[in-house]
């Protein structure tokens, strides 16, 4: 345990951090995972406002830093490739 009063301070900050963090990553995990369950089902019009929720949580994320802005574009051009190739096989 810490004995300094500011890296007691550093602890608590990181553990509000920490929890916060944990939730962001399992908002996008879940958002994404959803997107590409209804991809594999073929429900376009489904995944086509799941991609919507995956764009804009993306972005979220992003403009807090949690992950950096190059990953969220990442993220999204891979789900829109998916949605576009579950368009074009039909």
């Amino acid at each position: 345990m810490p004995k300094i009063k500011s890296a007691k301070k550093a602890l608590r900050q990181s553990a509000r951090r920490r929890v916060v963090n944990e939730g962001r990553k399992t908002v996008l995990k879940k958002t994404v995972k959803a997107f590409k369950k209804l991809v594999q089902e073929n429900k376009g019009a489904e995944a086509k406002a799941a991609l919507i929720k995956v764009f804009s949580t993306a972005d979220k994320i992003a403009k807090t830093k949690y992950i950096k802005k190059a990953k969220a574009d990442r993220i999204k051009s891979r789900t829109a490739k998916m949605l576009k190739k579950l368009e074009t096989a039909k």
